[in-house]
Order: structure tokens, then sequence, then C-alpha cells
């Protein structure tokens, strides 16, 4: 049952993604409609376009690692968060300071270190890493997504009222003159208070 309800979360959650595209790919025409900064909505609008991969990965990273964790699998997750971590410093490096690519190869690099967990995730559980809980895709999953919907959407409402908070920081920001130091102060501080 536990592999159902992962798939059918994989299938709320990918729908959930796909309606949010539009908001992820008009990114820096609407900022700039509401009046935001041209150049912060024009590097908001390159970060965002490259978020989509990173969105797809979360939808089976987060599921992925709650089905796991129920079933006391936690080590693997930490084996492929250690691997990611190195790998993703090292890419890092590799594309800003040696290869100079700036903000694309600080993304690249993202994308790739959010997908690597994914894969090595899905290999554990599709090659009998879980055989007691995944059978296999199953047509069931298809059927009763209504629960699943339900405990999506009050889950998701409370994490918009939480992230809404910083969000509307950095907009309320964004309208001070000299609104690029601005921004930089504010995610200073969120970082730190993050930290605690």
């Amino acid at each position: 049952m536990m592999g159902i309800s992962l798939q059918r979360s994989w299938i709320i959650l990918s729908g959930c993604a796909v309606l949010m595209l539009p908001i992820l790919i008009f990114t820096e025409p609407l900022l700039v409609s509401i009046g935001q900064d041209p150049m912060i909505s024009a590097v908001a609008g390159t970060i965002s376009l490259w978020y989509i991969p990173v969105m797809f990965a979360n939808v089976f990273s987060f599921t992925l690692q709650m089905y796991l964790q129920a079933q006391s699998k936690n080590m693997v997750i930490a084996y492929l968060a250690f691997v990611t971590l190195g790998l993703h410093v090292f890419l890092s490096w590799l594309f800003t300071v040696r290869l100079h690519l700036g903000l694309a190869g600080v993304m690249t690099s993202m994308v790739i270190a959010m997908w690597i967990p994914v894969f090595g995730q899905l290999i554990f559980v599709f090659f009998g890493g879980c055989p007691l809980t995944w059978t296999g895709f199953s047509f069931t999953a298809l059927t009763d997504l209504v629960p699943i919907l339900k405990l999506s959407l009050s889950s998701g409402v409370m994490l918009c009222l939480e992230l809404w908070y910083s969000t509307r920081l950095v907009l309320l920001t964004g309208y001070m003159k000299n609104a690029e130091v601005a921004l930089d102060a504010l995610s200073i501080c969120l970082n730190i208070n993050v930290g605690r």
C-alpha cells in the first residue's frame, strides 16, 4: 500500500508542478508589471527558469525521502546526501571558478545536485531495496486520489503561508531606493534567521 501511496503522491505533486509552470516561465514580466526593478526582475526571471527542473526533482525527492524514512531506510538517504554534497561542491567550483559560467554554472550545479539523490533513491526502490512495499507501478494509484489531494492542499496552504512571509519582505524591499543593496542585506538577515 505504501508504494501505491507514493505513486499517488507523484501524480498529485506532478500535476501541481505543471500548474505552477506559467508562474515560473513568466516571472520576469510578472515582476515588472507589479513595479519591481527591471534588473532584479531579469535575474529573478532567469533563476525561475532554472528552477523548473529543481521543482520537478523536489516532487520525487521529498516523496521518496518520506517513503524511505517510513521504512527506516535512512542510511540510503544519508549516503546519497553525502555523495551529492561532495559532487555539488566540486561542480559549483568547476562551473563558477574554473569555467567562469556565473549564474548558469551555479544553477547547472544545483540542478544536477537535486537530481542525483532522486535517481539514487529511484534505483534503490525499483531494484529491490523495498521488496515489501514496492511491487511496481499499478493502475490502482489512479484511484482514490481525492484524499491525497485534500492532504496535499492543506499542507500546501500551510507552506504557502510560511513562505509568503519572507516573499512579502523581499517584494517590499524591492520597492526601496537602491533595491539591490537592500535585497542583499535582507538575504543575509533571512539566512542568519533560518540558520538559528
